[in-house]
């Protein structure tokens, strides 16, 4: 033992000496020491003037107003443009109320995901489990639902094909889930289940279905429970059927199809066409709230989280995607970000927040059916997020083709 030890000694005053005086071998790459980490890319600062734009190019597009919250490491930052009510000339305001549209579906599917989450049911399962003989294919999965990919036709195609007479034909409607889903079925399917992305509001009434068959209770009570007051978004409402925006609110206002009729306003109306699919009432700061507690794990455990984020495109450019009731968009300087878009009669919505959950925006202007404007609002995201060194991608580019009226 002694002999081994010294052995040891003698080859270790080698090394070391070999060391001091360069004779060992350079390293290869096997060996090489290990390289300095890369310095972090700084988080660019958000271009408000950029956003100020792109609310100003709304307005030019023909929106009476238009808003913009972002929140991020240095704080919470508005900018508004314009009225938020056309006769008393009420300039826009950031804590005003407003319908989200299609915003909602991001809601529901929180709460279906926490669902699956506690074993209630099962993603890649038929929808005909859960609601019997409610779909005429057992192939329609709950998955195919989240992801728009259950190939049942969008009811609302058919019934806003002309904007003013269809929105004042449902303004007080209330319809039924069973009733919204009859009129999807009386249309041709658009794919065969998992085929293709094709956007569609029957999903997400059908997702309402499944939430209160499964749990027994409304949706606006899972909506309550599950995700307003955790998060304490105290704007934040789900009141369908009634027609009315408690509190400061934003009125909504339609452009007709004929050029050059008055804008008709659509404030009050049940949303009652759309229900899960996009009746929630919302304001910026609890957007916000909402997008950046998603995006930090507040509401879904990591294994639904990352089922949630994972997207697949959803057009040629390749910048946009779609996960489960989330879109994801590929910005300019290369920021990815998470969330979803409405429109509902009278609003065009973004909320969005990066993957990390450390910046949000959301962004509203106050009239639809008018897919200009709705570009231009979509610039506050490139403003937001990338900073003054970009290219307003967004900006540029036109409407989104499954972001019509209905949305």
């Amino acid at each position: 033992m002694p002999q081994l030890t010294h052995r040891r000694r003698l080859l270790m005053s080698a090394t070391l000496f070999a060391a001091l005086t360069g004779v060992l071998a350079p390293a290869t790459a096997a060996t090489a020491a290990p390289t300095a980490p890369t310095a972090p890319v700084p988080t660019p600062a958000p271009d408000m003037d950029g956003v100020t734009a792109a609310l100003k190019a709304a307005m030019t597009n023909g929106a009476p107003g238009a808003m913009a919250r972002f929140t991020g490491p240095d704080g919470v930052r508005t900018r508004t443009a314009g009225v938020r009510d056309r006769v008393s000339g009420a300039a826009m305001d950031t804590t005003a109320r407003f319908r989200i549209g299609s915003v909602s579906k991001t809601f529901s599917s929180v709460v279906l995901l926490q669902l699956v989450d506690e074993g209630r049911l099962e993603l890649d399962a038929p929808v005909n489990r859960y609601l019997p003989g409610l779909l005429p294919d057992d192939r329609i999965t709950v998955r195919h639902l989240l992801t728009h990919r259950s190939g049942l036709a969008d009811y609302t195609d058919a019934m806003f094909a002309k904007t003013v007479p269809g929105f004042e034909a449902v303004r007080n409607r209330v319809f039924t889930y069973q009733e919204l889903v009859d009129l999807s079925l009386a249309e041709p399917r658009t794919t065969e289940p998992g085929a293709a992305y094709k956007y569609s509001n029957a999903n997400f009434v059908v997702v309402g279905m499944l939430i209160e068959k499964v749990t027994g209770t409304s949706a606006a009570q899972q909506y309550e429970q599950r995700i307003i007051k955790p998060l304490k978004l105290a704007r934040t409402s789900y009141v369908h059927p009634r027609a009315r925006i408690e509190g400061t609110h934003v009125r909504g206002y339609l452009h007709p199809d004929e050029a050059g009729a008055p804008l008709v306003d659509s404030t009050e109306q049940t949303a009652s066409w759309a229900q899960t699919a996009g009746a929630v009432i919302s304001d910026p700061a609890d957007l916000n709230t909402f997008t950046t507690a998603l995006m930090r794990g507040r509401l879904l455990s990591p294994r639904m989280l990352d089922a949630m984020t994972a997207v697949t495109p959803t057009d040629t450019t390749g910048t946009r995607s779609y996960g489960l009731g989330l879109r994801r968009y590929d910005l300019s300087c290369g920021t990815q970000v998470f969330g979803h878009t409405g429109t509902v009669q009278g609003y065009y919505t973004y909320a969005f927040a990066t993957r990390d959950g450390r910046r949000s925006l959301s962004a509203m202007a106050n009239t639809s059916n008018r897919g200009a404007v709705n570009t231009a609002l979509g610039g506050t995201l490139e403003a937001a997020f990338c900073g003054k060194k970009t290219t307003r991608s967004l900006a540029t580019r036109p409407a989104e083709a499954d972001l019509p009226e209905r949305r």
